[in-house]
């Protein structure tokens, strides 16, 4: 690649960066519409461990795995693999479910993106 090529990569990067941008510019109203249905996957967890395959092939029902968090300790709630809040367990109608106490705020994740 010559130094020519670069140029003109950077360019276009810039130019197709700066179309979006006008694309939604200052105070123009962002429509959400279109992505409200798209799946996302949500997880829970309540802690983690490392342990050996050896160890892991000698688990069987009632063995007990201890997990890096004391009991009381916050969930973590994922979204597509990104920490968005911490919960903790409620039962409600027989039903589990999570509490959310604290949610990540936009810029903190971004921020974690880093």
């Amino acid at each position: 690649m010559t130094s020519n090529d670069g140029l003109a990569n950077d360019s276009s990067e810039r130019l197709a960066f700066d179309t979006l941008k006008g694309a939604a510019g200052e105070g123009a109203e962002v429509n959400l519409d279109m992505i409200l249905d798209v799946p996302v996957t949500l997880a829970m967890e309540v802690g983690r461990t490392r342990i050996s395959i050896r160890n892991l092939l000698q688990l069987n029902q009632g063995s007990v795995v201890e997990l890096d968090r004391a009991a009381g300790e916050p969930l973590d709630v994922f979204v597509n693999g990104t920490l968005v809040a911490h919960g903790e367990v409620v039962v409600i109608n027989e039903k589990f479910g999570i509490r959310l106490t604290d949610v990540i705020s936009p810029a903190e994740r971004v921020r974690k993106l880093r």
